[in-house]
């Protein structure tokens, strides 16, 4: 709008023009407070330091006449100073950091004890000079009135002690320790001194501790605060493992079981926790005797006056079943057991309006202890299995194990599938049992149920349709209809939601499914989708978690005609797709096709696609091909790839004449260099790269297996089908026949052609062994040493088959070599080349005439070096 347009229409009558008037009014008072912060000259002035001074020099004067920004920065700076001049730092700059604080504030105590704690963690200086300079201060600000500040200077303290010799220790902190924990001192100096009392322990012999910690570790037990007592409590344990078993029964289970009956709950709960975690210290009668009554009273309490202790008996149930199990009579265990499992249906509403503890009503607190106690009941329950014994899970926690996968809220559904892959590997043969609650929990409402489950879905998997000798086949088969749609609405669900990182993760678990269902049902299910990711995804992890995971599935696809289309979608729609994001994501895809599959493959498949897009007209598709180069020539082999390697010299020379872009240009020139000091394989096995000649070796003979086991099975349907109409030929026959020869009266022998051919049966015999051994293949994927992709994925074993690209003449070479496989390429009319039976068994007979050529032609490529 034009400004005199603009004022024509502004109407200024009197009442108009006072809320103008108003509104800059506001205007000003919104600028006011951006004026005040501006530094005045007198305050730029202290503010401002001399550039002359050295680091030494500056510190010192920023922390005598600086402002406290300023003494900070200096502080926090100190382990710096100390690395680069440790002798005038100790000398100058560390007696004006203890000067200032005695008076300086929180921020500046906590950096303070980092600096320090980091100066001890680097070793910039020796113990003994630590402990010159630096000890004295530490101890000094243990005992600060800040309770944040205290705690920090307390855990460098701690971490000094660990360091320190004996003699320092006894002398600059047990001694004192004496004086600082009697009831005359302050409730922190007490607090601190019990604190350090667990960590001298560990520290000197046994006769000194009990001579003069103990007495100390009696009196802080016995304290009138009960934060003390609370904090002496838990330190006992740490007190225990450093006096050994005798001391400890004589001298800390007293202490336990009185604290244990302490008025206040802290020192319950403390006294609980600490007898858990030292069970194993003590025998079967201190356990019988002491700890089991101890146990029953607060389980029974738990319910009626002590809820406090609820949330930490829940937690350490499965720790405190286990380690009393050899004492429990069967009425006891049974007891215990009845008592998890009230625990595991806390706050839930049960059939009949009531809840467990026939509480109404119950507050929001009552409701977070409930939830917090289901939750540890969760986490417990894998303990609680090896309680009851993994035969009698059916019977006796199947229900329970029920609720808690369904419990509505989800920190115990979470809790449920994180520990999913520990009850599975305890049901062993019975993990079937579980399939209904894995299928729940993959198509649960909340993603975080769903991204804990997926850390360890391969393994469940693998459990659920293979785990346990006595788990029949029809157990998984009917496992498998429930599984396969679980996991579909799972990548659904997650591929809606704003939580990519869940989806990527999914993704990359998913490439386990060859091993776990059919090739047609990841073809129909599981390999399209994938694709689409890739297409229409904007999420880069995710494209390539699904690029990777879509190679894994194209290198077990068993049909021809599956993988022959999928190829083409790849290189049409990625390849050559509008989109110059689909075209880098093509290049990802490559990459991994290079990582999974043999050289043989990827250079019938996807060489000269790849070199198509050296004319690509994004520069950043050129610029990702020049960084995917010398991948691409290293799967060359010279001579049967020398077509191949003159298209990629050509590629080159066309990128440095006509390359107009500058980043490019330079891109490519760097990898001009690197490609001229790549040394190209030669056909055959070399000593520099015999391990890499070997690993591609097995993969293409893993991928001709492929073919055969698919062209093996299809003569075995053809077989079944011609035996099945000649069987229906017989029957009518022989039906025929024995009504002419009931007609007649007599008893003619019936024959029946090529029942008994030898010729037949010799052949029938040699597919079979075939066969057999392709589905053995085909069952056990691949060697174990190549079978893991996800870990293992320079050496994962690659499929597929062996045919050319349209349009690349070559001849095929069919060579045999220890039952190791190797072909390069196909006829000349660009159809793919699968070997059938015959053809197998005329290589095998002729592999020695080609095996000598081979080799002749191999020293001729020996004698010259190939570069660029």
């Amino acid at each position: 709008m034009h400004p005199l347009i603009f004022l024509a229409r502004m109407d200024f009558t009197q009442g108009n023009l006072f809320g103008y008037i108003e509104d800059l009014q506001e205007l000003t008072i919104i600028e006011r407070p951006v004026r005040r912060s501006l530094k005045t000259p007198e305050e730029i002035e202290r503010l401002t330091v001399d550039e002359e001074l050295n680091d030494i020099e500056r510190a010192v004067y920023l922390l005598s006449s600086g402002q406290d920004i300023q003494g900070t920065s200096v502080v926090a700076n100190l382990p710096i100073l100390m690395r680069q001049n440790p002798a005038e730092t100790l000398r100058r700059v560390l007696p004006k950091i203890r000067e200032v604080l005695h008076v300086a504030g929180v921020e500046m105590q906590l950096t303070a004890a980092v600096s320090f704690l980091t100066i001890l963690q680097e070793e910039s200086v020796s113990i003994h000079t630590y402990s010159h300079a630096f000890l004295h201060i530490i101890l000094q600000n243990l005992e600060h009135r800040d309770a944040g500040v205290s705690n920090a200077w307390l855990e460098t303290l701690l971490a000094v002690i660990e360091v320190l010799p004996k003699e320092t220790i006894r002398h600059e902190i047990l001694n004192p320790l004496v004086s600082k924990a009697q009831l005359s001192q302050t409730l922190q100096s007490r607090l601190v001194s019990c604190k350090i009392m667990g960590k001298l322990a560990n520290k000197f012999e046994t006769h000194i501790i009990k001579r003069e910690i103990l007495p100390l570790v009696k009196s802080l037990c016995q304290d009138v605060e009960y934060e003390v007592r609370t904090c002496m409590c838990r330190q006992l344990e740490h007190i225990a493992q450093g006096i050994g078993t005798e001391l400890t029964k004589t001298v800390v289970l007293p202490e336990l079981v009185e604290l244990a009956r302490d008025e206040g709950s802290s020192v319950r709960l403390a006294a609980f926790e600490t007898l858990v975690n030292l069970l194993e210290m003590f025998d079967a009668d201190d356990r019988s005797q002491t700890v089991l009554p101890l146990v029953k009273s607060f389980c029974e309490k738990s319910f009626k006056a002590d809820e406090s202790i609820l949330v930490s008996l829940s937690f350490h149930l499965g720790k405190l079943c286990n380690g009393l199990y050899g004492i429990f009579t069967p009425e006891q265990h049974l007891r215990f057991l009845e008592f998890y499992k009230k625990l595991c249906t806390l706050g839930l509403q049960q059939e009949n309006g009531h809840n467990d503890n026939q509480l109404q009503l119950q507050t929001l607190e009552q409701e977070k202890k409930y939830i917090s106690v289901r939750k540890n009941c969760a986490y417990n329950f894998p303990a609680m299995i090896v309680f009851v014994d993994p035969k009698n899970f059916h019977l006796e926690l199947y229900s329970t194990f029920f609720c808690l996968c369904h419990d509505p809220e989800v920190p115990v559904r979470y809790t449920m599938a994180m520990g999913f892959y520990e009850v599975a590997k305890l049901l062993n043969s019975g993990v079937y049992t579980i399939h209904k609650e894995l299928v729940a929990l993959l198509q649960d409402e909340s993603l975080e149920v769903l991204d804990a489950l997926v850390g360890h879905l391969p393994e469940i998997l693998e459990l659920m349709t293979n785990g346990g000798e006595n788990s029949g086949s029809e157990s998984k088969l009917l496992s498998i209809p429930d599984l396969i749609p679980a996991l579909t609405t799972a990548e659904q669900r997650a591929a809606t939601s704003l939580k990519w990182r869940t989806h990527e993760k999914l993704l990359q678990k998913y490439a386990c499914l060859p091993h776990i269902i059919s090739s047609d049902q990841i073809y129909y299910r599981f390999l399209h989708r994938m694709l689409t990711i890739i297409l229409t995804n904007n999420v880069l992890p995710v494209q390539k978690a699904a690029a990777r995971t879509l190679c894994v599935y194209l290198r077990y696809n068993r049909k021809q005609e599956q993988r022959h289309e999928v190829i083409q979608k790849l290189i049409e729609q990625l390849g050559q797709g509008k989109s110059y994001w689909n075209r880098l994501r093509f290049l990802d895809t490559c990459e991994f096709i290079m990582e999974l599959f043999s050289k043989s493959f990827f250079c019938k498949y996807f060489f000269l696609p790849v070199l198509e897009l050296t004319h690509d007209p994004v520069a950043n598709v050129r610029m990702k091909l020049c960084y995917l180069l010398p991948k691409v020539k290293s799967t060359l082999k010279i001579p049967t790839d020398k077509l191949l390697l003159q298209q990629l010299e050509l590629c080159i020379r066309k990128l440095l004449c006509q390359e107009k872009d500058k980043d490019v240009l330079t891109l490519v020139k760097r990898t001009v260099l690197e490609l001229d000091r790549m040394e190209i394989t030669v056909d055959g096995f070399q000593k520099r790269f015999y391990e890499n000649d070997l690993l591609d070796q097995e993969k293409e003979r893993q991928e001709l297996l492929l073919l055969e086991m698919e062209q093996l099975e299809k003569e075995k349907q053809q077989n079944e089908g011609r035996a099945t109409n000649t069987s229906d030929k017989m029957f009518e026959k022989k039906r025929r026949e024995s009504k002419t020869s009931s007609a007649l009266g007599k008893n003619v022998p019936l024959s029946f052609p090529g029942s008994s051919s030898s010729g037949t049966s010799t052949g029938k015999e040699g597919k079979k062994s075939k066969l057999v051994r392709s589905q053995s293949f085909s069952t056990q994927a691949l060697h174990p040493k190549y079978t893991n992709i996800d870990k293992c994925p320079n050496r994962s074993a690659a499929s597929g088959y062996t045919s050319s690209v349209s349009g690349m003449g070559k001849s095929s070479v069919l060579s045999f070599s220890d039952d190791s496989f190797r072909t390069r390429s196909t006829g000349n009319n660009g159809n793919t080349a699968f070997p059938s039976s015959s053809s197998l068994a005329t290589s095998s007979r002729n592999s020695a005439n080609l095996s000598d050529q081979k080799n002749n032609g191999n020293k001729e490529s020996h004698s010259r070096k190939m570069s660029m």
